[in-house]
């Protein structure tokens, strides 16, 4: 039996500090203490209407740049549907006032569908829309440049020599390197893809330069958003005529490479990308992007969608229950500062300019590992339990038990066949050995209970599955992923339809969705063929289907009966799409809904609560009561366990919980379990007192759990549960919390006194109470006692 706080200084050096976690580590062992502020805080999540723009200090206004500068936010041109404007406004986002900025010089000319960017101590306005709109004379685009220097307010017109950028409106900028970098556009006769960059580091000096791009370029457009987050520039939707689409595009600063961002990963049911729109806006924040607003198919959304830059994922944004939410808008402008978003004008119903400005919460918390933490015990193959056995070359895959019986049904009756075959065979061992006069034969000891240290590799033979595709399907189970096919690699697109044959028999239909989605968007002119015979030998008949409509398409038909390809397929193939493109079979359309299977987290969660109980192989300990567990689900996703298991395995399987030398509650200890294997982050707050130091002793992969009890923390103790709460914050020697439950008991004693709990508590915490509660009563209230005596 080992303690496991023995390890507690193994992983100290490479734990993470979340920036919103505030330690102390002045002490000898850097033991970290729980530091909060209490109060007052925003609600992640929360929308905030903001005092507006007042007509006497600016119009209210679409078509309109905005930019952040320290505590500022700052305001230049658009057009309030009459006029074009260039006044330049500013809001302080501290004490939320309005006011004009100071300008001096000659500001750039009235415009509106410019760019606008800060680059050190300027902000720096590029092209846009000029004239009377309301003569509609002398329209134009622009390719001008103009800083503005924040500490002097003066305007300058940068005069650069050399070639120009086509002039331009509705187009994208930023700034990386120390360069602004413009992108496509419109010049008033046709949009544009076209990007350049000018070095904003030398102004005598700077001259344009067009970028020779390359990859997926985005098709020509207007009335889009770009964002920079992780080195890389983000383009989504905009106005691209019949060729609009809501794909998302990245940019690569150094290779100066574009990339589509693949969506046939979502599957149905899970969040898809937000509809195809313009006019709207995107900010990157931490490792997300968030899109709010625009005109979409005709319609003003105002839900804020979030895309994941790491797991390549969408959701929609919940707001919190108290927010304000800003009406649907197009032609709005947005800007961050610190961790929040502000959302200021835009034409909303009717045509009508909006002078609105708004306030969105970011959260901060540090992604979530639970994928990647399985994903590298799969690539590590660490206490690895069983190998599987494939197909007639009986070439030999490892995996773990653990993960692969909480993901699939079928390879579950698989292992337990094996284990079956394996307890006979122990039983037959021992009898002969018993019948020879030996003692000691190996026991019969369930699984559930037997130690991980005494188990032999289990073997499992799959006579269907070769390794290859069996192999893509275990990084499946592991993470919910599989790799997505090379453009133009037609192996990678046949090794996914053996993958898609393997989850159809071991009924995965998570794994079949995905499958049947990447084939059917990676078939094109040159491949189609290929996959269309090698559906038709697996009997794949729903991405033979795929592949015939495919085939027979008017703008597809005759180049690919032209092809070398075409003349050598089988007979009745050739007779199947000849006989397809002479008459097409009726659609047929069904309403019945998809079975997209269970995720990761759903099935981690069932194992979790009693799905996995039978394949249990190690004893956790809390306070001598016993908890099964799986030890390679702990291995993943602590490094304390993964050192102990490797080096200091104990011998009986059984392992002492604590947290340092606090023991946590049964309720606590419970949730941990939780984070561990589905990455669950909800809990009691007298939970999270227990836990806020279990990601630096446990060794997590980051500070996310330890995020979570922070704010959980500071924004949930009410009267309701302040007993239960100074009870753990006694217990942790919070003391902060436990000074804070305090003053809460103090101030609403009526209240807490009539808790069934306060009758519970010990004697050392009820003197605490009274202490309180003595020193919070004045002499005054004193004397009132003493009369009433």
């Amino acid at each position: 039996m080992i303690q496991l706080d023995e390890f507690a200084t193994m992983s100290c050096k490479s734990t993470k500090v979340a920036p919103s976690v505030d330690f102390d580590h002045s002490c000898s062992d850097s033991v970290e203490y729980l530091t909060l502020n209490f109060g007052p805080f925003e609600t992640v999540h929360r929308w905030r209407r903001l005092p507006p723009c007042d007509e006497f200090v600016g119009a209210r206004r679409s078509k309109h740049t905005v930019v952040a500068y320290r505590d500022a936010i700052y305001v230049f041109g658009g057009d309030n549907g009459k006029n074009m404007l260039n006044d330049l406004l500013r809001f302080d986002v501290k004490d939320c006032s309005w006011c004009r900025a100071f300008t001096t010089g000659t500001p750039p000319a009235p415009r509106y569908h410019h760019s606008a960017v800060v680059y050190g101590s300027s902000m720096f306005v590029f092209g846009g829309y000029t004239g009377d709109i309301y003569s509609n004379s002398n329209l134009k685009n622009k390719n001008d440049l103009f800083e503005y220097k924040f500490a002097t307010g003066q305007w300058t017109e940068w005069k650069v020599e050399g070639s120009l950028p086509v002039a331009r409106s509705a187009h994208g900028a930023t700034v990386y390197s120390d360069k602004l970098w413009i992108f496509a556009g419109y010049d008033g006769n046709a949009r544009l893809n076209d990007m350049w960059t000018i070095s904003l580091q030398d102004r005598e000096h700077a001259c344009w330069e067009e970028i020779d791009q390359s990859g997926e370029i985005p098709p020509s457009c207007c009335n889009f958003p770009v964002a920079v987050c992780r080195d890389k520039m983000f383009v989504f939707s905009g106005q691209s005529g019949a060729k609009i689409t809501n794909n998302l595009f990245q940019f690569e600063f150094k290779g100066h490479m574009w990339t589509r961002i693949p969506t046939e990963h979502l599957l149905r049911g899970s969040p898809p990308p937000p509809q195809r729109r313009y006019g709207h806006t995107m900010v990157a924040f931490d490792r997300h992007l968030y899109v709010f607003g625009g005109a979409a198919d005709n319609t003003l959304p105002n839900e804020l969608h979030c895309y994941d830059v790491d797991s390549q994922s969408w959701e929609v944004i919940h707001p919190s229950l108290d927010s304000e939410m800003p009406s649907g808008r197009l032609f709005h402008a947005a800007a961050v500062i610190q961790d929040a978003m502000y959302i200021f004008g835009g034409t909303v119903d009717n045509n009508v300019r909006s002078g609105e400005m708004y306030r969105f919460q970011f959260s901060c918390y540090p992604k979530c590992t639970l994928h990647e933490d399985y994903g590298k015990l799969w690539e590590n193959r660490q206490f690895c339990d069983v190998e599987f056995i494939l197909g007639e070359r009986e070439e030999r895959v490892l995996g773990h038990i653990a993960i692969v019986t909480a993901r699939c049904q079928w390879l579950r009756k698989k292992i337990l066949q094996a284990w079956d075959r394996q307890r006979q065979k122990a039983k037959h061992d021992s009898s002969e050995e018993s019948d020879e006069g030996t003692a000691g034969g190996p026991r019969d000891i369930p699984a559930g209970n037997r130690p991980s240290g005494t188990q032999p590799m289990l073997e499992v033979s799959i006579r269907e599955a070769e390794a290859q595709p069996f192999e893509v399907l275990m990084q499946f189970l592991y993470t919910d992923k599989i790799q997505y096919p090379r453009r133009g690699h037609v192996q990678d697109v046949l090794l996914i339809m053996d993958v898609y044959k393997l989850a159809l028999s071991f009924k995965l239909s998570r794994l079949e969705q995905l499958c049947v989605q990447y084939i059917e968007a990676s078939v094109d002119l040159q491949n189609v063929l290929s996959v269309c015979e090698n559906a038709n030998k697996l009997q794949l008949d729903q991405l033979k289907e795929h592949c015939l409509n495919f085939v027979v398409k008017e703008s597809h038909f005759n180049q690919v009966i032209m092809t070398k390809e075409f003349e050598r397929l089988s007979t009745p193939l050739i007779v199947e799409i000849v006989r397809r493109k002479q008459q097409p079979p009726p659609r047929l359309y069904s309403d019945q809904p998809v079975d997209i299977g269970t995720s990761l987290v759903q099935d981690m969660k069932a194992y979790l609560e009693g799905g996995g109980l039978e394949f249990c192989n190690i004893i956790l300990l809390l306070d001598g009561h016993p908890r099964p567990a799986h030890q390679a689900i702990l291995a993943a996703r602590s490094s304390y366990f993964e050192a102990m298991f490797r080096s200091f395995m104990p011998e009986d399987g059984q392992v002492n919980i604590s947290i340092g030398e606090m023991v946590p509650s049964k309720q606590a200890f419970e949730s941990m379990l939780r984070y561990i294997y589905y990455g669950d982050v909800n809990m009691p707050p007298e939970d999270s007192l227990y836990l806020f130091a279990a990601p630096y002793y446990y060794g997590f992969s980051n500070n996310r759990l330890q995020a979570y009890c922070k704010q959980n923390l500071e924004m949930n103790v009410t009267v309701e549960n302040v007993l239960q709460i100074l009870e753990a914050a006694d217990k942790t020697q919070a003391l902060d919390m436990k000074k804070h439950c305090l003053h809460i008991i103090v101030h609403q004693f009526i209240k807490v006194s009539k808790l069934p709990n306060l009758r519970s508590l010990s004697q050392l915490l009820l003197l605490d109470i009274i202490e309180s509660l003595a020193t919070h009563i004045s002499d005054k209230q004193c004397a009132e006692m003493g009369s009433d005596i």
